[in-house]
């Protein structure tokens, strides 16, 4: 929910500016294998901002070798180890793939952003010796709020824009799963419609109350959209999503029945695209 709040307070304060927010934006990793995520990618000008978002409370400490150790207001410690230098290596990372793509360099202002935005977190006087911006939330809003980034630098906009990011499946009452969506459990013909989209897949459902629902045998039925083409479809009893939910050792079913809407990320682009 802290993720989700930062990345929409983050587009109101930096729209007026030309700042874009990406969130959750999931690149490919070819050297520890699998893919790494960066919770806020922001692109002005000629400016990128690779953003990780810390919402921790009590107090923490950064030891010589720069890892940060959490001390909770439970009594608890967390070795989070060194936040700093792996969101740096991330942003190298992501502009390594952007001068691959574009076939020269780019003299871009890369900047790492570490925010803490939990007010009941007290900070070591040694934060700002990091290489990283260290921000608290509103001082991270002011930034976006304040900064004219200038003119934009489109192929590095359009580079970010080509990354994905994690499925949302929104879950009745509010709950928000992440993750990836490996199968929507439709059957083919819906499998086969969806298959060559080039942008975000929505869903909205929509389930019948009452007495008489008991007696329905398709009670729920969704609206899918996916840029200017729409699809309805009844939903049986029984059907189910396939999901592997981030945090969660293996996949699962997500019965239709507990789902208000769906958020499906756009498939990625090819880094040469």
């Amino acid at each position: 929910m802290a993720e989700q709040r930062l990345a929409r307070i983050s587009r109101a304060a930096g729209k007026e500016n030309g700042w874009h927010v990406f969130e959750s934006v999931r690149i490919p990793d070819e050297e520890q294998g699998g893919k790494r995520e960066i919770d806020l990618v922001i692109v002005g000008g000629n400016s990128l901002l690779v953003v990780e978002q810390k919402h921790w409370s009590g107090t923490f400490v950064i030891n010589a070798e720069e890892e940060f150790i959490q001390q909770r207001k439970n009594g608890s410690s967390h070795n989070h180890s060194t936040v700093n230098q792996r969101i740096a290596r991330k942003s190298r990372m992501l502009m390594a793939m952007h001068q691959e793509r574009i076939g020269r360099n780019d003299e871009v202002d890369v900047r790492v952003v570490l925010a803490f935005t939990n007010r009941n977190l007290d900070w070591p006087k040694n934060v700002h010796l990091l290489s990283s911006i260290i921000k608290d939330e509103r001082g991270f809003i002011s930034m976006l709020e304040e900064e004219k980034p200038g003119e934009l630098n489109e192929a590095l906009l359009e580079t970010i824009d080509g990354f994905g990011t994690w499925d949302e499946v929104e879950l009745s009452g509010g709950l928000m799963c992440k993750g990836d969506v490996l199968d929507l459990g439709l059957g083919d013909d819906v499998r086969e419609w969806q298959a060559e989209r080039a942008v975000p897949l929505l869903a909205e459902v929509t389930h019948k109350n009452g007495f008489f629902s008991l007696f329905s045998s398709s009670p729920s039925s969704l609206k899918l959209t996916h840029g200017a083409q729409h699809l309805k479809a009844t939903l049986p009893y029984g059907a189910a999503l396939r999901m592997h939910v981030v945090g969660r050792k293996t996949p699962e079913n997500i019965p239709w029945s507990t789902i208000a809407s769906i958020h499906l990320s756009k498939p990625p682009r090819h880094p040469n695209q």
